[in-house]
């Protein structure tokens, strides 16, 4: 007779998961052979996964990520130069922790975006902080937000990310205001928090695109030093899943 008002109460108290399992124990007769701290321990069990699961969609939100990638699906098999020993690698995360950066560099169609958004969102189940932004569009944000007051609040934003992805970097050289952005954002996080930068350009080109050479000099000390690096080659991704889809609908002889 207390089951409904229990759960009510668990309702009530902000344990949703527990009122959940406690349903279910009730709808299952096999729990009844169990004992009191076992059926206790599911309830605890059933609650601690849903307030996870709660906490990673909240911070898959706020990552934005582009792409809905994930490092389980990443195709290693097709040649684009990533070697297995080093994704891994990159995969565990321990980079992040240490504030390193990942350059990931590659003609269009191979995937940059993608794989920088694969580890965005193992970050994000690791329960680490995750901001995306294609980088022509940052700069627009951060251009609207210095004009309505938001500016110093944005970058503390950007700040606080323990992985930050700018994506498309290098589309166009830098207009000053552009470089000047950069600089902030990268000097916030230099030594306190990751950064993955994704670009068509190889990075011995990126001090042209920055424009002034103190500036990139500046920029680039604090980006390029401490940052692992993918240098991706290869046929266009989107080729080859477009041949495999074709291939895919083609009737059988």
């Amino acid at each position: 007779m207390l089951t409904h008002p229990t759960s009510d109460r668990l309702i009530a108290l902000g344990l949703s998961g527990m009122a959940r399992a406690l349903d279910d124990q009730r709808r299952t007769p096999a729990c009844e052979a169990m004992t009191f701290e076992e059926r206790l321990g599911l309830l605890v069990d059933r609650e601690a996964a849903d307030r996870d699961s709660r906490r990673l969609a909240t911070r898959l939100k706020f990552a934005a990520l582009r792409h809905a990638a994930c490092i389980e699906d990443v195709d290693l098999r097709t040649p684009r130069g990533i070697d297995r020993a080093v994704f891994a690698h990159l995969a565990d995360g321990g980079w992040i922790g240490r504030a390193e950066n990942l350059l990931i560099t590659g003609a269009t169609g191979l995937g940059k975006s993608w794989l920088a958004c694969a580890l965005g969102q193992k970050a994000c189940r690791d329960g680490r902080c995750v901001l995306y932004h294609r980088v022509p569009r940052l700069f627009e944000a951060l251009a609207i937000a210095r004009g309505d007051g938001r500016y110093a609040r944005t970058l503390k934003v950007i700040a606080r990310a323990d992985l930050l992805i700018l994506d498309d970097w290098g589309l166009a050289t830098l207009a000053t205001h552009e470089r000047r952005d950069l600089l902030e954002i990268l000097e916030d996080r230099h030594g306190r928090a990751a950064t993955i930068v994704t670009s068509q350009l190889p990075v011995d080109t990126w001090h042209d695109v920055i424009g002034d050479p103190t500036l990139a000099d500046a920029i680039l000390d604090r980006l390029v030093h401490n940052a692992h690096r993918l240098e991706l080659a290869g046929e266009s991704m989107r080729k080859i899943d477009a041949r495999r889809k074709k291939l895919d609908r083609e009737p059988n002889p």
